[in-house]
């Protein structure tokens, strides 16, 4: 296995804010994080896989025009500038291979931009290569890839979550110091719990879905992962804003999200009304979760944060919601994938009709996983007549109910608490003939996709296993800022526990010899 030099271990153990510091005031440049963090993913990715395209000579391209402009041009350039950032293979990059991990898109280059991939460009932003995910981020485990299985750095032998387990492995394993990601049900969140990182979902149409590879379109969102707080404040300040392509997206721009983080470094939470929501606790809680959780809510109190419970009625309705409302919007999106325009197409065998209606079937067939087929038959089956009204028109009514409960629940406090993922992260194939095992994993993130409000997910220490466990922050509606503020604080007075951040456990082989 290849080593990386000293140098390259300090620079990719930095955060995003300084490593940006760091090219600011020259000591360093744009083209050299770049290759230090080539260097690092060539020797994990024997054993972490969380890369399925790997963009080297675009991203030291798009470094070398960074680093070529002059110092007004740069002034005028997000904070972040000069800092690569890997992208989740949801989200389409022009002129490089974008699959959502499905042997139905294999080979398509998309001849247009996502427009966060613009906003990334326009900020001098490097694209080190497209991340793994569960095919069409249909999954909690990235086990679900038509092309490989990425694994967890805390434990190789463990799932890092899904369906965003490429992104959060590589940010967890400094292959990346940043990394886009798509959260539908949880996709950024839980793999960020089990990973050890940070995990937002924004607003939804805070960030533009336009060039987001559409699983279902009234759930999904892009957002940020990084290793701080503040790098996913600076990250959601870039890719956030209003879009005219994307009808969804709310005509307000960013919100000040970059110095709420900054003012919660300083551990002041006197005021703030945070909220235990009642019914995500308990039973169905890994015992280390649980403790590790509530270690943290002592933590907001000592900084001044009021803690009160708050019941969220109709939450234990939300997993039933959830799985008719995504895969009848799943049957409804991937039913463009037909093999007729672009990717995949699969003729009938000799001896079968040569017509429209079976090169469908047989490309679809051939093209889609278990787990994709699996959640476009329940969609299709929800959506038939006479089960639209008794199964998709009682979920949206769920779904309103739910909306409400938040309403109601933010009238009483500013921010509302809960534990990320019931357990820490599993084995490879422990819940693979499980589906709805696996669907559990999701139980306490998804009623923030239903609802539409933003949520973030922290590293709150480490389970008795020595696996990482998440702490979920829930805001209101377009107040992303509300959460930043305690998280920053949280994760300052946690690092002060922790003699630093939760990453000095990690045991990373691919990294030996760094810092000899």
């Amino acid at each position: 296995m290849s080593t990386v030099s000293n140098e390259t271990a300090t620079l990719v153990k930095l955060s995003a804010a300084e490593q940006a510091a760091a090219v600011k005031k020259g000591d360093v440049t744009s083209r050299e994080l770049v290759e230090a963090h080539l260097k690092v993913i060539e020797a994990a990715e024997p054993s972490i896989k969380a890369f399925l395209k790997v963009s080297g000579d675009v991203a030291l391209e798009q470094a070398d025009a960074f680093d070529a402009k002059t110092a007004e041009e740069k002034a005028t350039l997000p904070e972040l500038a000069g800092v690569p950032i890997a992208i989740k293979d949801m989200i389409v990059t022009k002129g490089i291979e974008t699959t959502a991990a499905s042997k139905i898109l294999e080979g398509w280059v998309p001849p247009y931009d996502a427009t966060v991939i613009e906003k990334l460009k326009a900020a001098g932003m490097p694209i080190l290569g497209k991340t793994n995910l569960d095919e069409f981020a249909q999954g909690s485990s990235t086990e679900h890839s038509a092309y490989q299985t990425t694994h967890n750095p805390w434990d190789t032998e463990r799932v890092p979550g899904g369906s965003g387990g490429g992104s959060a492995s590589a940010v967890a394993a400094f292959e990346a110091p940043l990394a886009l990601g798509t959260d539908t049900g949880g996709s950024i969140r839980q793999p960020g719990a089990l990973t050890g990182t940070v995990g937002v979902k924004p607003t939804y149409g805070g960030v533009s879905r336009f060039g987001a590879i559409a699983m279902a379109s009234s759930l999904d969102q892009i957002g940020p992962v990084s290793r701080t707080v503040l790098d996913s404040a600076l990250l959601q300040e870039v890719i956030g804003g209003h879009d005219r392509r994307d009808s969804t997206s709310i005509p307000e721009g960013p919100r000040p999200m970059v110095a709420a983080a900054r003012e919660g470094a300083k551990r002041d939470l006197k005021g703030l009304k945070v909220g235990l929501i009642k019914e995500l606790g308990g039973d169905g809680f890994q015992p280390g979760v649980e403790a590790r959780f509530n270690e943290a809510v002592d933590k907001l109190r000592e900084m001044g944060a009021e803690v009160s419970e708050v019941s969220i009625p109709h939450i234990g309705y939300s997993l039933g919601a959830y799985y008719i409302i995504m895969p009848s919007e799943v049957s409804s999106n991937l039913a463009r994938y037909d093999g007729m325009r672009y990717g995949l197409r699969v003729m009938p065998p000799a001896g079968v009709p040569q017509t429209a209606a079976n090169m469908m079937a047989y490309t679809r067939e051939a093209g889609f996983g278990d787990e994709v087929k699996r959640r476009i038959i329940l969609g299709t089956y929800a959506l038939s007549a006479g089960y639209y009204d008794a199964w998709y028109g009682s979920a949206q009514k769920v779904r309103t109910l739910i909306i409400r409960d938040f309403e109601a629940a933010f009238q009483q406090v500013d921010v509302l608490v809960a534990p990320t993922s019931p357990s820490t992260a599993f084995k490879f194939g422990e819940k693979m003939n499980d589906p709805l095992a696996m669907y559990m994993n999701d139980i306490a993130t998804i009623p923030a996709n239903l609802a539409g409000v933003p949520a973030m997910s922290i590293p709150a220490g480490l389970s008795d296993d020595g696996l990482p466990v998440g702490f979920q922050f829930i805001a209101p509606q377009q107040r992303d800022e509300v959460m930043y503020k305690p998280a920053a604080a949280l994760e300052a007075a946690l690092e002060e526990d922790w003699n630093g951040p939760i990453w000095k456990d990690l045991k990373a082989p691919w990294l030996d010899g760094l810092d000899k």
